[in-house]
C-alpha cells in the first residue's frame, strides 16, 4: 500500500497506529478510531440487538481528507469491536468523500442515507447493507437528489435525518439560506430513491443575536436531528406536553460553532419553534450529535469531541477526534433536555474511594489520583457559594483543570446557578485552547448532583443533567483530584472510581 503525498501527511501510514497508541493523551475508555482522523458519529443504531457506531474516518492521517465511514459494533455500549470500513469514495457522486448520514430500516433492509461529495458539491446518496451490516452496496440511482432546491441561494447542503411517517419516508437535509440563516430542507419519498421536495422545515435568523455568542444559530445547520422528546412519535398528536426537538450544529463559513436545539412542534410540513437551548456547554467540543432509540426505548446520543490542539500536533500524534460517551437523553420537568451517561459505563469502574459528608472550606486533597476517573458528588450550596473540583492536577500547582459550580449570592430559592470549566491552568502547552466554558444549571434549594468523567484529554461533566464537554492537554502527567469551596458548601456524598481501558493494542487501520 503506497504512502500518501497529501501536504499534511507527515506521518507514514505504517506508523500511524503505533504513534496513536503511544500518545499518553489519547483517551482509553472513549471510542477512538484505530488512528488517523475521526469526526461526526453516523448511522448510530441498535440492529438485531447489536449497537452500531459508524463515523467519519480518514485512515490516511490525522486530518480531514477523502472521508470514509468507519464502523464499530458493541453489545453493551461500552466495549467496541472494529469492523471493516462501511463506505469509501468511488467513481461517481461520492468520489471525494462519503460524508455524514444515517442508518434506517427499510422493511428489514439496512439502508444508509449519506452525503456524497464530488468537488464542492454534496448530494444525498443511498447504500444497502447485508443482513449483518458488514458489507454495503451503493444504489445505482445515486445521487438520489440531483441538486439542492432550485432558486435558493444556499450556504451549504449536507447531512441527513430520515424517518418513517405513515406510509412515506421523510428526510431533512441541513442547509442555510444566504442572507437569512440556517435551515433544514424537507423531502418526502415512497422508496428512499425518488424524493419530492416539500420545502424548508424552518428557517433561522442569523441576524439575531451576537455572532460570537454561545447561542447564535449560524448561517448553516449541520447534522440536523428531529425527534419527539417524552412520549409519542413524530407526526402524531402528543397525549401530553411532550415537545418535538430539532437539534442542529451551528456552522458559519467553515467554522464549526456549537450544538443547539429548538423545542417546539413539528406538524404537517413545518416546525413551529417555542424556545432555543444550548445542547452542551462545551460548544464545539460536543459537535454534530446524532441520536437513536434503542430496543429499551432509550434515546441515546453520541457527539464528536473535537481537538483543542494545533493541526501540527494532531498530525504528529497520528490521531484526531474522540467519540463522546453515549448519553441518555430525557425530558426535564421544565421542558428542556436532560442528559446522563448510560449506566452500562459503570462496569468499567475499578478502585473506589469515598469521603464522608462534611462542610468544605480550605483545599482538600481527596486522595484520588488518576487520569481515567469517574467522579460522583452530591453537594448543597448556600447563596453565594462556589464549589471547585480540581482534576488532572500536577500536585505542585503548575497544572490543574477546575470544574466550578456556583450559586448566585442573591438567590433565595437557588433556582439556577452556573457550571464553569476553568482551563487556564490545564496545560503548560500555550498552543492549546484554554477558552472559558460555562452555562446555567438548575439547582433548586442549592442542590447539585455532579458527575465528571475524566479520560486523559477528554472531560465530560454533567451537573443536574446539564452537560459540559471539553478537551484538555496536561503535560505533567498528574492526576490529583482536589476539592475547595468559597462560602458554605456541604458535601453530601463523594465517590470516585478508576476506569478501565476498553481496548488493547493490535488495532489496524483497515479491520
Amino acid at each position: 500500500m503506497t504512502e500518501l503525498t497529501h501536504p499534511l501527511a507527515t506521518v507514514p501510514r505504517g506508523e500511524l497506529v503505533a504513534r496513536a497508541e503511544a500518545d499518553p493523551l489519547r483517551p482509553s475508555f472513549h471510542f477512538v478510531s484505530p488512528a488517523g482522523w475521526l469526526n461526526d458519529p453516523n448511522g448510530v443504531a441498535q440492529w438485531d440487538g447489536t449497537y452500531h457506531l459508524f463515523y467519519q474516518y480518514n485512515p490516511e492521517g490525522a486530518f480531514h481528507h477523502r472521508i470514509q465511514w468507519g464502523h464499530a459494533t458493541s453489545t453493551d455500549l461500552v466495549t467496541w469491536t472494529d469492523q471493516p470500513v462501511a463506505l469509501e469514495p468511488s467513481t461517481g457522486p461520492d468520489a471525494d468523500g462519503c460524508w455524514s448520514g444515517v442508518l434506517v430500516n427499510d422493511g428489514g433492509t439496512p439502508t444508509l442515507v449519506y452525503s456524497g461529495r464530488l468537488g464542492e458539491r454534496e448530494l444525498p446518496c443511498v447504500a444497502v447493507g447485508s443482513p449483518d451490516l458488514s458489507t454495503w452496496t451503493k444504489a445505482p440511482e445515486n445521487p438520489v437528489i440531483a441538486a439542492p432546491p432550485a432558486g435558493v441561494d444556499i450556504t451549504a447542503y449536507r447531512d441527513h435525518c430520515v424517518w418513517r411517517e405513515g406510509n412515506r419516508w421523510r428526510q431533512l437535509v441541513g442547509s442555510g439560506v444566504r442572507g437569512r440563516g440556517g435551515t433544514a430542507f424537507l423531502y418526502e419519498s415512497a422508496d428512499l430513491r425518488s424524493w419530492d421536495y416539500v420545502g424548508p422545515l424552518f428557517i433561522g435568523d442569523a441576524s439575531q443575536g451576537d455572532p460570537a455568542g454561545t447561542d447564535w444559530t449560524g448561517t448553516m445547520w449541520e447534522c440536523v436531528d428531529l425527534f419527539r422528546a417524552g412520549t409519542g412519535t413524530l407526526g402524531t398528536e402528543p397525549a401530553d406536553d411532550s415537545p418535538d426537538v430539532l437539534v442542529f450544529s451551528a456552522w458559519n463559513d467553515g467554522d464549526t460553532r456549537h450544538p443547539l436545539y429548538w423545542t417546539g412542534r413539528y406538524s404537517g410540513d413545518s416546525f413551529e419553534p417555542a424556545a432555543l437551548h444550548r445542547l452542551d456547554y462545551g460548544g464545539r467540543y460536543f459537535y454534530a450529535p446524532q441520536s437513536f432509540l434503542d430496543d429499551a426505548g432509550r434515546r441515546i446520543m453520541f457527539g464528536w469531541l473535537q481537538e483543542g490542539r494545533t493541526d501540527a500536533a494532531m498530525v504528529e500524534a497520528g490521531w484526531s477526534g474522540v467519540m463522546s460517551l453515549p448519553r441518555i437523553t430525557t425530558l426535564a420537568e421544565d421542558g428542556t433536555l436532560r442528559f446522563a451517561p448510560v449506566p452500562e459505563l459503570e462496569k468499567l469502574r475499578g478502585d473506589h474511594t469515598s469521603l464522608p459528608a462534611r462542610e468544605l472550606a480550605a483545599t482538600l486533597d481527596t486522595g484520588v489520583h488518576g487520569n481515567q476517573l469517574d467522579l460522583e458528588l452530591d453537594i448543597h450550596l448556600a447563596p453565594g457559594a462556589v464549589l471547585r473540583l480540581g482534576v488532572l492536577g500536577s500536585g505542585d500547582g503548575a497544572e490543574d483543570t477546575v470544574i466550578e459550580v456556583g450559586r448566585p449570592a442573591l438567590d433565595a430559592g437557588g433556582a439556577e446557578g452556573i457550571l464553569r470549566l476553568d482551563r487556564t491552568r490545564s496545560s503548560l502547552d500555550s498552543s492549546v485552547d484554554a477558552e472559558d466554558r460555562s452555562g446555567p444549571v438548575p439547582m433548586t434549594g442549592g442542590h447539585v448532583h455532579l458527575r465528571v468523567l475524566v479520560d486523559r484529554s477528554a472531560v465530560e461533566v454533567f451537573a443536574n443533567g446539564k452537560p459540559l464537554t471539553a478537551r484538555v492537554y496536561p503535560t505533567c502527567g498528574g492526576g490529583n483530584v482536589t476539592l475547595s469551596a468559597t462560602g458554605a458548601v456541604h458535601l453530601d456524598a463523594f465517590d470516585a472510581w478508576t476506569m478501565a481501558d476498553i481496548r488493547g493494542g493490535g488495532r489496524t487501520l483497515f479491520p
